[in-house]
C-alpha cells in the first residue's frame, strides 16, 4: 500500500510539473527499453557468462552486492544495494551474455538509472562496453557523476558524454568510436577512501538519438613525430555512432597555431578548411598537411598544435600535435660514449623535467595519456593484472607504443622505461610460458637452468615493447609463514648466490652491452635488504603478520645472511635495485626499526658506496607513503636516502609538485636530482631506447612457443623434490592403472601460484598451459580422475593425490591472515581415502612446505612440487620415469608451525625434512656405507687443493645420496643437522667440510 502510494504521489508530481520528469516520452521520442529491472532477471555470475559480478584492486576491495525487496523502490519490488569500503579499487560490472548477440543502444540519446544518494559528494565512475568479442574484451568508454543529493534521483547520461578510456586498451583497439550497436554491458567503479553504501535500480535507454551529436571527428593520433624538413600530415576521421551515413555536412576549419616552433622559421604555416559533405560514410577522412623547415641549428624538439573547429559534430577530444623531432644535440649521437650522451642531456633539462625523470606512475592511472608530456614522466608500469584488452603481445605493444609516442611530445623526447613484475615469466601476458616461482627454481640447483628461465622471461617481455623487468627477488626467506617465501629461491643466502645467474639470463652480459637487444631486459634485484627475515606479528600493513614487518638482525648477520646475495648482482650487472617495504632493525645500533626506503645508510652507504653500484633504485609500490611524516617529509626522505626514481603509481602529480618544491627549499639538494637522473638515463641509453623506443615484435613468435615450453617443462621436473618414496613407488609404470585425487591434480591456476596474469593468482584456467593431470595423461599413463576421491577406490595399483594451496600473493598469502601451513579437510579427506585403499604417492603443490607429519606414515611417497608454472608435462616427465628425480629442498621443511623459523645453520634443528633433502630415482645410489665415504672424502680434498669445482660436486653429491638413503624413514635431530650444513658448505665450495658434515650425519642415523 505504502509503494502504491508513493508512485501515486510521483505520477500527479509528473503531471504538474513536466519539466522535472526525466523519463517522461514525449510523442516523437521512443518509449525508453529496459537493461536492467533487478527483479532476479540477471543473475550473480563471472564473466564471460551473462551475469552481474563484483571486481577489486585486493581481497577487501570488492562491494558486496544484494538484490533487496525496497518499498521506495522506482521500479518493481527490488532494487541492485551494496556495501562497500575500498583501498584501492572496487566496483561491479553487468556482462551480456557472450554466447547471444550484443545489444544495440543506437536508437537512443542515453542511458539511465536511479541512484540512492548518499550525499557524500564523491564522484562514480559509469562505464558502458563497446564493440569487440564480449564484455571483457571489449571498448571501455567513461563519465562519471557526483553523489552529492540524498534518496533516490534519476541519473541521465547522453551517450556524447562518454569519453574513450585510452588507459585500459592500446591506442588502436578496436576502433575506438562509440558505435553503440555492439554494447556489452556496463560498469560501475565506486567510491575510494569512504566506507558506504550504495542502491540502484532501472537502468534503461531513453530517448531518441541526436544526429548532430552522433557524429565526431578523430585525428589518427595526438602526436605527429616528424623530422626537420619533412612534411607532417595530419588524418582526420568523420565517424558515427551506428555507423550510419553523416545527415549533414560536417566542417572542420584547421589552423597551426602557438606551440614552441615558430611559423616562418620552422614551418610553413597552414590554415584552412574541409568539408565532409551530407551522406558521407563513418569513417571517411581527409588529410592535413604541414611542411616543416630546414635550419642549420641542433635544437631540441618543437611543438605545432594544429587548431581544429569543428561544426556539426564532435571535436577532437585533443589538439593533435605535430613535433619536430629533436636534432643534432650530441646526446642524440649513438657514437658518442653514454656517459657523454648523460652529461650533455642532463645540462639542458629543467629541474621540472628532471623531476619528471623519477616519477613513476601505473598506467592505469593516468588522468589522460597526455599527462606523460604534460608531467614529463620518465616511466610507467603494469601493476599485477594490469593489462590492455585484449591481453596479447599484440595489444601489449601498441599499448605502450602509444605511451612512447607521448614522450616525443616532450622537449628532449626521452623514451619512457616501461616496466612490469615478470616474476616467473611473462606472468601478466596471457598465453605467455609460465616458470616456476623462484622456490621451485632453487629445488632445480641448477644455475644454468635459472639463467635459461631468465633468458626465456626477457625474451617474451621484451618482444611485447617491455624493456624492464622487476625480477629476481633476492630475498632469503627465514620464515615459511611469510607470504612471499615461493619468491625466494630458498632459505640460504649461498643458494640464492647461486640462482643468480637469471640476471645474465635477463640481461646478458654484466658490462650491459646486450641490455639494447630485442630478447633482453633490465632486471631488478629485491627487495633491498632483509625482506625474507621479518619477524612473525611484526608487520603492521592491514592484516598482514609478516611481510612488510621488522627485520631484527646483529650487523654480522645482514651482512652473512640478507645483504650477501646483493653483492652477487652488483657483480653481475643488475640495472636496478628496489627497496623493501620492510623496516630494518640493526641490533646495537642505537637507531630501532627503520623503513628501509628511508635507510640512507644501506641505500647509500652499502649499496652505492660500499659495493659501487651504478644503476638506479626504484621504490616499491607507494612505499614512500609508509615512511613516517607528512608527504614532502617522504619524498625528501626517500630521495635524499638515495633513491633515484619513485613508483608513485596514482600520486605522479603530486610526487613531481613535492619533489620541485623540495628541491627549490634546498632541502633535496640539486646535485642529488642529478645523479638520480644520470643514473636512469644511463640505463635508458644502454636499453637503446633513444634509438629505438618502439617495440620491436620480431620475437613475439617465440612467446609461449614449444622451445620456450620446453626450458620451464625442464625446470618443473627438475624442480620436484623426492621427500619419501618407500618401496619404491615412484617412478609410475605406464601399465599400473593410476587413480588420481586431490584439488591440484587438475587446476592450472593453482599450479602456477600468485602472480599470474592477475596480481593474487586465480584457481582455475586462466592462461594456457598443462596440468598435472594432463601431464600424466600425455605421458601416456592409465589414469582415472576423481578430484575428491568420491569414486571407487577399487581395482588400481597405484594412487596419486595433488593437494596444497590455491593462489595468493605478498602479505595476503601470510599465516595468520586467513592462511595456514596445513591441508585443507577436502586434502586431508583425499589423501585419507586414497592412501588407505591402495598404495599412494602425495605430491604437494605450494608455495611454501606444508605440515604433513601426522599423514606422513600411511603415505608411500612424498613429492614436492612446489609451484610448477604452466608445464605440468614436467612433473609427469618424473612421475613416469622420462626423468630422474633431482630436485633438493631449498628450505627447511618443518614439522610443526611451533618451530618456526626454523633454518641451515641453526643451533636446534629438528625437521621433518633437512634443508638440501632429495631422495632420487634412475640414479645408482653408492653402496660401500663408511669406506666408500672415506674414499670420497679424499676426492673431495683434492677438490679443495686443485680448485676442481666438477670433482668437489661430483664427491659430495655422491656421499648425499648414499647418507641420505641410509637414513631411511627416520630422521632425528643429530642427523639433520650436519646432513643440512653439508649442503650448504657444497655451495660455498668447501668440499672437504662438506664430506665430514656427511660422515658426521652418516654415524648419527
Amino acid at each position: 500500500m505504502r509503494r502504491t502510494a508513493l508512485l501515486a504521489s510521483a505520477a500527479m508530481l509528473t503531471g504538474l510539473l513536466p519539466l522535472l520528469s526525466a523519463g517522461a516520452a514525449t510523442a516523437d521520442e521512443p518509449a525508453p527499453v529496459p537493461v536492467d529491472r533487478f527483479e532476479g532477471e540477471v543473475p550473480f555470475a563471472s564473466p564471460p557468462a551473462e551475469g552481474l559480478f563484483t571486481w577489486g584492486g585486493d581481497a577487501d576491495d570488492p562491494p558486496a552486492l544484494a538484490l533487496t525487496t525496497r518499498t521506495d523502490a522506482p521500479e518493481g519490488t527490488k532494487v541492485l544495494a551494496g556495501t562497500y569500503d575500498i583501498s584501492g579499487y572496487g566496483g561491479f560490472t553487468h556482462d551480456f551474455a557472450f554466447d547471444q548477440p550484443a545489444h544495440d543502444w543506437s536508437a537512443h540519446k542515453g542511458i539511465r538509472f536511479w541512484w540512492d544518494g548518499q550525499n557524500n559528494a564523491k564522484k562514480v565512475a559509469f562505464e558502458i562496453k563497446d564493440g569487440g568479442a564480449n564484455g571483457e574484451a571489449s571498448e571501455l568508454w567513461t563519465t562519471s557523476f557526483t553523489d552529492d543529493f540524498t534518496g533516490w534521483k534519476q541519473i541521465e547520461i547522453p551517450f556524447t558524454d562518454f569519453t574513450y578510456r585510452t588507459d585500459y586498451q592500446p591506442v588502436g583497439g578496436i576502433d575506438q568510436v562509440l558505435g553503440l550497436t555492439q554494447m556489452w554491458g556496463y560498469a560501475l567503479t565506486l567510491p575510494v577512501g569512504v566506507k558506504g553504501r550504495f542502491a540502484m535500480d532501472d537502468v534503461e535507454l531513453y530517448g531518441k538519438a541526436d544526429q548532430s551529436l552522433r557524429a565526431s571527428v578523430t585525428a589518427d593520433s595526438a602526436v605527429h613525430p616528424v623530422k626537420e624538413g619533412a612534411t607532417a600530415t595530419v588524418k582526420l576521421s568523420v565517424a558515427t555512432t551506428g555507423a550510419a551515413p553523416i545527415d549533414e555536412p560536417v566542417t572542420v576549419a584547421y589552423e597551426s597555431a602557438g606551440g614552441t616552433a615558430e611559423p616562418g622559421k620552422d614551418y610553413t604555416p597552414v590554415k584552412g578548411e574541409i568539408t565532409f559533405p551530407a551522406g558521407t560514410a563513418s569513417g571517411a577522412t581527409r588529410t592535413i598537411q604541414v611542411p616543416t623547415l630546414r635550419d642549420k641549428s641542433a635544437e631540441p624538439a618543437e611543438t605545432i598544435p594544429l587548431k581544429l573547429t569543428v561544426t556539426g559534430a564532435k571535436a577532437p577530444a585533443e589538439t593533435p600535435q605535430i613535433v619536430i623531432d629533436a636534432h643534432g644535440l650530441p646526446y642524440l649521437d649513438p657514437k658518442l660514449p653514454v656517459k657523454k650522451r648523460v652529461a650533455d642531456l642532463v645540462s639542458r633539462m629543467s629541474l621540472e623535467e628532471k623531476a619528471g625523470q623519477m616519477t613513476q606512475a601505473e598506467r592505469g592511472a593516468l588522468t589522460a595519456q597526455g599527462d606523460i608530456a604534460t608531467y614529463d614522466l620518465g616511466s610507467l608500469l603494469s601493476g599485477g593484472g594490469s593489462t590492455p584488452t585484449p591481453n596479447t603481445p599484440e595489444a601489449w605493444a601498441k599499448m605502450i607504443d602509444a605511451f612512447q609516442l607521448r614522450a616525443q611530445a616532450t622537449r628532449f623526447q626521452i623514451p619512457l622505461i616501461y616496466g612490469v613484475d615478470a616474476v616467473h615469466g611473462h606472468n601478466n601476458l596471457t598465453g605467455a610460458t609460465i616458470m616456476p616461482h623462484n622456490i621451485g627454481i632453487g629445488a632445480t640447483r641448477d644455475p644454468q637452468l635459472a639463467q635459461r628461465t631468465g633468458s626465456v622471461t626477457a625474451a617474451e617481455v621484451r618482444a611485447t615493447g617491455i624493456p624492464w623487468d622487476f625480477a629476481p627477488c633476492l630475498c632469503v626467506t627465514r620464515d615459511e609463514r611469510w607470504g612471499r617465501s615461493y619468491e625466494s629461491f630458498g632459505e640460504d643466502p649461498a643458494l640464492v648466490e647461486s640462482m643468480e645467474t637469471m640476471i645474465q639470463g635477463l640481461q646478458g652480459a654484466a658490462n650491459g652491452k646486450d641490455l639494447k637487444d630485442n630478447d633482453k631486459v633490465l632486471a631488478t634485484a629485491k627487495h633491498f635488504v632483509g625482506d625474507g627475515g621479518t619477524e612473525y606479528g611484526s608487520s603492521t600493513t592491514g592484516s598482514y603478520t609478516i611481510d612488510q614487518g621488522v627485520t631484527k638482525v646483529t650487523r654480522q648477520q645482514l651482512e652473512a645472511i640478507h645483504l650477501a646475495p646483493y653483492e652477487t648482482a652488483v657483480d653481475r650487472g643488475i640495472g636496478s635495485v628496489m627497496p623493501s617495504y620492510s623496516s630494518l632493525d640493526i641490533l646495537g645500533d642505537g637507531q630501532g626499526p627503520v623503513k628501509m626506503h628511508a635507510r640512507a645508510d644501506m641505500i647509500n652507504g652499502v649499496l652505492k658506496d660500499r659495493m659501487g653500484f651504478d644503476g638506479f633504485v626504484i621504490s616499491d609500490w607507494a612505499a614512500i607513503d609508509q615512511i613516517p611524516g607528512d608527504y614532502a617529509s617522504d619524498v625528501r626522505t626517500s630521495i635524499n636516502a638515495g633513491l633515484d626514481m619513485i613508483m608513485v603509481p596514482y600520486a605522479y602529480k603530486d610526487f613531481r609538485t613535492t619533489l620541485v618544491d623540495e628541491v627549490r627549499a634546498g632541502r633535496v639538494s640539486e646535485a642529488r636530482v642529478n645523479d638520480a637522473v644520470s643514473r636512469i638515463l644511463t640505463q635508458k641509453f644502454k636499453l637503446g631506447l633513444f634509438e629505438k623506443p618502439y617495440a620491436d615484435t620480431s620475437g613475439a613468435a617465440r612467446i609461449g612457443s614449444a622451445g620456450h615450453r620446453a626450458v620451464a617443462r625442464e625446470a618443473a621436473a627438475k624442480s620436484q623434490v623426492l621427500l619419501k618414496n618407500a618401496a619404491g613407488v615412484l617412478p609410475l609404470k605406464k601399465s599400473q592403472k593410476v587413480y588420481v585425487a586431490g584439488s591440484n591434480a587438475d587446476d592450472l591456476g593453482n599450479q602456477t601460484g600468485g602472480w599470474t596474469i592477475t596480481w593474487q593468482g586465480a584457481s582455475g584456467k586462466h592462461t594456457d598451459g598443462t596440468t598435472i593431470l594432463q601431464g600424466m595423461r600425455n605421458a601416456g599413463g592409465d589414469v582415472t580422475y576423481s578430484k575428491d576421491a568420491s569414486a571407487p577406490t577399487s581395482g588400481y595399483d597405484v594412487g596419486v593425490v595433488v593437494v596444497g594451496e590455491t593462489p595468493y600473493a605478498e602479505g595476503v598469502g601470510d599465516v595468520g591472515n586467513g592462511n595456514d601451513l596445513a591441508l585443507t579437510p577436502a586434502d586431508q579427506a583425499a589423501v585419507d581415502k586414497v592412501c588407505a585403499a591402495m598404495k599412494c604417492a602425495v605430491l604437494i603443490v605450494s608455495g611454501r612446505p606444508q605440515l604433513i607429519g601426522d599423514r606422513l606414515g600411511e603415505i608411500d611417497a612424498l613429492v614436492a612440487s612446489w609451484l610448477p608454472g604452466t608445464e605440468g608435462d614436467g612433473v609427469a616427465d618424473v612421475l613416469y620415469g622420462k626423468r630422474a628425480f633431482t630436485g633438493q629442498l631449498p628450505v627447511t621443511w618443518p614439522k610443526s608451525e611451533a618451530q618456526l623459523p626454523i633454518n641451515v645453520g641453526d643451533a636446534s634443528y629438528d625437521p621433518q625434512f633437512p634443508y638440501g633433502w632429495g631422495l632420487t630415482t634412475l640414479t645408482k645410489v653408492p653402496g660401500g656405507g663408511t669406506a666408500t665415504l672415506k674414499a670420497l672424502a679424499l676426492a673431495a680434498r683434492t677438490a679443495d687443493r686443485t680448485g676442481s669445482k666438477q670433482l668437489g660436486r661430483a664427491a659430495v653429491t655422491k656421499a648425499r645420496l648414499l647418507v641420505q638413503q641410509s637414513a631411511g624413514s627416520t630422521i632425528t635431530p643429530a642427523f639433520a643437522k650436519p646432513f643440512a650444513d653439508a649442503d650448504h658448505l657444497l655451495l660455498t665450495a668447501h668440499y672437504a667440510q662438506a664430506l665430514t658434515k656427511l660422515q658426521e650425519a652418516y654415524r648419527a642415523r
